[in-house]
């Protein structure tokens, strides 16, 4: 059990931390939503074929479907389009940095729902100290298109967090799935759907040539697809249901440092001192936020990096 444990942990820190960089090689030559729909659609129908091998009665309902389309919109067509797309122009590891702020719209938009509660004062700390974060991140220089960072490429991953953490909140209090692995498998081909409908509406598939892909887009399609997609969702669930949710949430403060260092490591992408005091400056308000908030509040399954 305890090298199991340690083997879903290593999965979950390293392998969604790894993604970002991932997504930053398929996206050199591969459309990046045709990518991402291609994807999820591949990995859905392998998680309800799994699901029907395991219970062969147990088929998706139209509870699971309903759900499946709206999260999948909101999570993966939302929140992971926006980070295909953004990666085009933005390195990898600051993708991640940016995205690491999910946890500050979960709160804000759990205290604005309907009869939602007000956050104690240490989780606006914490808010405030992400958004210093932020603004230390993308810089001022940004905003009037001279800095490193391009402005549209932050904003879009921006409101990708808000998409992803929309998509988490709806889930933790849609109607509960019939299984898991229903409830992961419609709503990634949902999402898969959408994403190719929204790059067919983009105007991707003409630029598609798989002739001309390279090979470190292809292998990053692939590393997406099985350990992204399926040994990483495998990991975390296994993570849910033998340990706490806030140890198995500790994924949020390990996978932007991953990506940071992976970026640096196989990608040339500059590692500043600037982007390492905004890394601790982000981190540090993600961890005052959810120590703040109940810790033993069960994470939804959908709460977990946008990659």
């Amino acid at each position: 059990m305890r090298a199991r444990l340690i083997a879903a942990f290593a999965a979950v820190y390293i392998i969604w931390g790894s993604t970002y960089l991932a997504i930053r090689f398929a996206v050199e030559t591969l459309p990046p939503l045709l990518m991402a729909g291609a994807r999820f659609l591949v990995a859905g129908l392998i998680l309800l074929l799994w699901a029907r091998v395991r219970k062969p009665d147990l088929k998706p309902t139209k509870i699971d479907w309903k759900t499946g389309l709206i999260s999948g919109a909101l999570l993966l067509l939302g929140g992971n389009g926006g980070v295909v797309w953004a990666e085009q122009r933005v390195p990898s590891g600051i993708a991640a940095l940016l995205v690491a702020v999910v946890p500050l719209w979960m709160v804000l938009l759990d205290w604005w729902r309907p009869r939602g509660q007000r956050p104690p004062i240490l989780v606006f700390a914490g808010l405030g100290l992400g958004l210093v974060g932020l603004s230390l991140l993308v810089g001022p220089d940004a905003l009037s298109g001279h800095g490193e960072i391009s402005i549209s490429g932050a904003i879009v991953l921006v409101l990708a967090s808000l998409a992803w953490a929309a998509g988490s909140l709806y889930t933790k209090h849609a109607p509960r799935a019939s299984s898991g692995l229903n409830a992961a498998g419609t709503q990634m081909i949902a999402g898969g759907l959408l994403l190719v409908i929204a790059a067919v509406l983009a105007g991707e598939p003409s630029h598609m040539d798989l002739e001309h892909a390279s090979t470190r887009s292809l292998l990053g399609f692939l590393y997406l697809l099985t350990f992204g997609s399926l040994v990483g969702f495998t990991a975390y669930v296994y993570l849910l249901a033998h340990t706490t949710a806030a140890k198995a949430a500790t994924y949020a403060y390990v996978n932007p440092v991953v990506a940071v260092a992976l970026g640096w490591a196989f990608a040339s992408e500059p590692v500043t001192s600037m982007t390492l005091l905004a890394a601790v400056v982000i981190l540090a308000g993600v961890a005052i936020i959810t120590a703040a908030r109940d810790r033993d509040v069960n994470v939804p399954e959908e709460e977990r990096a946008v990659a």
